[in-house]
């Protein structure tokens, strides 16, 4: 069991679910990942769900945030460790992206910001406090990769490198082009894809299960979709696309036994 207590500046430390029914979200991905649950009020009067495998706490469920509008489909989110989150958003428009929310405190917990490179795809960018991240990484029921597709990805990249220091390494694809990963100390954290044309930025996130076939059908049995089918692919092993029943997308990979 892979179980992180902290995470370096740049690395993926977080996912969270964004939804507009909080219930239903749980019942779903509880009977996805086999998460339980803590819940909390949130200020306005909301609730919002911790989730756990074996007691490791790997997720949230929360209503939407300050950047979904009202009646907006659900929305994983994913967010970059930051020593200093305030520095990092001012820092995002001399690096070419923008800077979208934040820095909001949030109590004792950590500091919040959302920044995006250019071409677009929002991330968060997490100050950790008492709270650092996901405490178990590269897991079945929790966060295993990320990577952002984008129209411009080779500025994306040099965004990337400038706010956090990342290494990058090329390899080329079998269409032509490039996927470029995000390094920290010589080990991979993250992709960036050039989009198909007409596409717009958007972030990919993966978490771990046993069997992806499996999952898949548990994803279809809970009521949400298969958009991607299980697919088993040499050099990222096997990969499925689901959506949650409030359009929630996730993409699922096989961890190795």
């Amino acid at each position: 069991m892979t179980v992180r207590t902290a995470y370096a500046s740049g690395e993926p430390c977080w996912a969270d679910l964004q939804t507009p029914d909080v219930p239903a979200a749980k019942d779903f991905y509880g009977r996805l990942f086999g998460w339980t649950y803590e819940d909390f009020p949130t200020p306005d009067g909301r609730s919002y769900a911790q989730a756990f495998v074996r007691g490791q706490l790997v997720a949230t469920i929360a209503p939407p945030g300050p950047l979904r509008p009202a009646g907006t489909p659900a929305q994983w989110n994913i967010y970059f460790a930051a020593a200093d989150a305030a520095v990092l958003l001012q820092d995002a428009a001399h690096a070419g992206g923008s800077a979208e929310f934040g820095p909001e405190k949030v109590g004792d917990t950590g500091v919040l910001g959302f920044i995006a490179p250019p071409g677009g795809g929002t991330a968060g960018v997490w100050e950790a406090g008492s709270h650092y991240g996901s405490q178990l990484f590269n897991e079945p029921g929790a966060l295993a990769w990320t990577e952002l597709f984008t129209p411009e990805p080779q500025a994306a990249v040099g965004f990337f490198q400038q706010l956090f220091g990342h290494e990058v390494t090329e390899y080329a694809q079998d269409d032509g082009g490039s996927y470029s990963t995000l390094l920290i100390d010589g080990t991979e954290v993250a992709g960036v894809v050039p989009a198909e044309q007409g596409e717009e930025a958007d972030w990919q996130i993966y978490f771990g299960v046993a069997d992806v076939a499996v999952a898949a059908a548990a994803a279809q049995a809970a009521g949400g979709k298969v958009l991607v089918e299980p697919d088993e692919n040499p050099a990222d092993g096997t990969l499925a696309t689901i959506q949650d029943p409030q359009g929630g997308v996730l993409n699922l990979i096989q961890m190795q036994s």
